[in-house]
């Protein structure tokens, strides 16, 4: 079992706050740029459905979240991700279709709309009425709707709206892959054919020139909300995939934190903000006299993000701890796994009479397993008070 908690040295607290600091800064420079460093994996399920929650009423909410804990699962529509990109590229090409002239583009354009019109359609019949997930029958419908399992038709159906909106990276543009691509090739030819030359000095800079002139290879969003909450979805999937966070050592923590309640509740404060920021900018351009009160009411929401960024923040750090954790709890499974040899060994060399050899490599590996499992209680001390703060967000 866990040993307790030990107390933090002065040290160890500075380096705890530096790195808060750190994760802080690098959130909200995330979300302010709107773009996140590197390529990411799309959201699983899971975290979609926890996100989509935030765009549902309270009753559809705590539905799912009875669904949740019953192991209930939905149906799954091929990565909402997917459908969310789906979804844009079927509305721009609608918005694209109404600004041009009656003729062949339009109709190419009205065309391609269709038929992404119809995917949309048939992934929301089979998302709404799968006879695999949803009770069947008057009984069923009954029982489930007793034990607060039961998704109403119309709450599928504003389910798989809200997954429409998925947090999903841009797109990058097959013209970007191919300029990137380039980019690459005459970086390479470059270095290589002014290396060991006079000119060897003057290729290293053009290539570097060039190589600033590539694309990036970040993800990057529609706005400041979507980068949030795909940063909690991620944050999400990574917490939840952590070996750590299901070992031993972090029982107490997992019980004190439903994740997915957390993740929903980052939505539903994101998606209100963004709902109310932007009807006040539309009442800011349409009603010009009263442009300082409604500035003023946009000025009182700015906390409200901070606040949202800082439940962010805290998901970050538990992830950071988490991946700190999994490097020792690593070592010090070698460190059981190395013990146990040493045991066998030291039965070995026993019966030869050179036992001490043995013993010293065993309290070697004993000193670095109680090494590790220092390392892991101040771990669990600092997940604490991360999860503690997470927690007591309003």
């Amino acid at each position: 079992m866990p040993e307790p908690d030990r107390p933090h040295t002065q040290h160890e607290d500075e380096v705890t706050a530096e790195r808060r600091t750190r994760i802080a800064e690098r959130v909200r420079r995330w979300c302010e740029n709107r773009s996140i460093e590197g390529r990411h994996a799309p959201l699983s399920d899971a975290a979609a459905v926890a996100l989509a929650a935030g765009r549902l009423d309270e009753p559809a909410r705590a539905v799912l979240a009875n669904r949740r804990r019953a192991g209930r699962r939905l149906p799954a529509a091929g990565g909402f991700g997917e459908l969310r990109l789906l979804s844009d590229e079927y509305a721009r090409l609608r918005e694209r279709a109404a600004g041009q002239r009656p003729g062949a583009a339009r109709l190419a354009l009205e065309y391609r709309a269709n038929e992404l019109a119809k995917r949309i359609r048939d992934a929301r019949q089979a998302f709404v009425h799968s006879s695999m997930h949803y009770a069947q029958g008057v009984r069923a419908v009954r029982r489930d709707r007793r034990d607060g399992l039961h998704l109403e038709i119309e709450q599928r159906e504003a389910l798989f709206a809200a997954l429409q909106h998925t947090p999903a990276p841009l797109p990058v543009a097959p013209v970007d892959q191919a300029r990137g691509a380039l980019v690459d090739v005459a970086v390479d030819r470059v270095t290589r054919w002014s290396e060991r030359t006079p000119l060897a000095e003057t290729g290293r800079r053009v290539a570097q020139r060039i190589a600033r002139e590539a694309p990036d290879g970040d993800d990057h969003f529609v706005d400041r909300y979507d980068t949030l909450m795909f940063l909690a979805g991620s944050l999400y999937d990574r917490i939840e995939a952590s070996a750590a966070w299901r070992s031993e050592y972090f029982e107490v923590q997992r019980s004190q934190l439903d994740l997915a309640e957390e993740v929903t509740q980052i939505a539903v404060d994101a998606v209100a903000l963004r709902g109310l920021l932007d009807e006040l900018h539309a009442a800011i351009r349409t009603a010009p006299g009263a442009r300082s009160s409604l500035e003023a009411r946009v000025s009182a929401l700015g906390p409200v993000w901070d606040q949202i960024l800082a439940r962010v923040t805290a998901l970050a750090r538990i992830g950071d701890l988490l991946t700190r954790a999994e490097e020792h709890l690593h070592l010090a499974r070698i460190a059981e796994r190395t013990a146990s040899l040493d045991r066998r060994i030291d039965d070995l060399i026993g019966r030869s009479g050179a036992r001490e050899l043995s013993t010293e490599n065993t309290d070697l590996v004993g000193d670095q397993f109680g090494a590790a499992a220092a390392l892991m209680s101040a771990l669990r001390g600092d997940l604490g008070a991360d999860i503690a703060e997470l927690t007591s967000k309003e």
